[in-house]
């Protein structure tokens, strides 16, 4: 499955950033250590949460790792028609 759509993108920038960000829901430490090699390789130069990483996130999205990507749909941050 490719991920080039811009809103597929935008939607795993979201939610990438919005789980990294978020230290309250349980899916939060999954997401973060399911996708932290992801952030790493492509965005470490953004602070998490800022308009860069944002960007630098939905730049990459068809790059992101089959385990972030199933992290994301198991928090509910993408639909379940994502999970790789």
């Amino acid at each position: 499955m490719t991920m080039r759509t811009p809103l597929m993108r935008i939607a795993l920038a979201a939610g990438l950033i919005a789980a990294m960000a978020s230290q309250a829901s349980a899916y939060t430490d999954k997401v973060q250590n399911q996708c932290k090699d992801d952030y790493l390789n492509y965005c470490s130069e953004f602070p998490v949460g800022s308009t860069g990483a944002r960007r630098c996130m939905e730049a990459n999205g068809k790059s992101l790792s089959r385990r972030c990507i199933n992290a994301l749909v198991d928090s509910g941050e993408l639909p379940r028609k994502y999970k790789r």
